[in-house]
């Protein structure tokens, strides 16, 4: 097995991965939603947010630039900065910062990327989702 990315003969960059296309997508959609925040929280949980944001796409990009076995670590990474941003809307929510619909919105588009990242951790590994629960019923 190669330890290079086999890419596909449509993905020339990084810039042609759908994945990184949906994290793009949620970096403007985050840039939006705490152009409302207070001003108090501009080095508090906007910076964190974006920062966040921003962590998810390019790890995306640079692991596609390394080994197999860096993108994955990379992608870790990604879901890592993922699920601190589904974390701080959470709190954003409880603060008054953010309606809890736009909150919704924003923890669906992070869900449908972890999902992404998580198929693509898969491509990679050459597993495949498990089709049987890990607790099967008696």
């Amino acid at each position: 097995m190669p330890s290079e990315p086999t890419p596909s003969p449509s993905i020339k960059s990084y810039r042609d991965l759908r994945v990184w296309q949906r994290a793009t997508d949620l970096i403007e959609n985050l840039y939006r939603a705490t152009a409302t925040f207070p001003v108090t929280e501009r080095y508090g949980l906007v910076a964190q947010l974006r920062r966040a944001g921003v962590s998810v796409a390019s790890n995306i990009a640079e692991g596609h630039t390394r080994s197999r076995a860096d993108y994955r670590r990379f992608l870790v990474i990604a879901a890592g900065s993922l699920t601190e941003i589904e974390c701080q809307l959470l709190i954003s929510v409880r603060l008054g910062f953010i309606e809890g619909s736009s909150a919704d919105a924003l923890l669906e588009r992070c869900r449908e990327l972890g999902r992404m990242l998580s198929a693509l951790q898969n491509s990679l590994s050459g597993r495949h989702p498990r089709t049987q629960s890990l607790n099967p019923k008696p």
